[in-house]
């Protein structure tokens, strides 16, 4: 992979370490805290990091970038990954 493509991926795995927290505005909306909006809203967002934490993964292992920020982004979306499978198992 090249320098280009690295510094973009590692970018962009950063920014997908702030967007699970985004749900903490929404959720202050009526809307969102409804039977059965609140939750499609919570398995969309397991969803998203659990695919976050498999994509970081794959970045890393698969795609050889291995800087101090996809260290990072590894170690968080691991655990966000892991946050996301106790929520649908508990969804279930």
């Amino acid at each position: 992979m090249g320098k280009i493509k690295q510094k973009a991926v590692t970018v962009l795995c950063v920014a997908l370490l702030f967007l699970p927290w985004t749900i903490l505005p929404l959720r202050g909306f009526s809307w969102a805290l409804e039977s059965p909006v609140a939750e499609v809203l919570i398995a969309g967002y397991a969803l998203f990091m659990i695919g976050s934490g498999v994509f970081a993964a794959a970045v890393y292992w698969k795609g050889g970038v291995r800087n101090g920020w996809m260290k990072i982004c590894l170690v968080v979306d691991g655990m966000y990954a892991a946050a996301g499978v106790a929520v649908l198992a508990m969804m279930l």
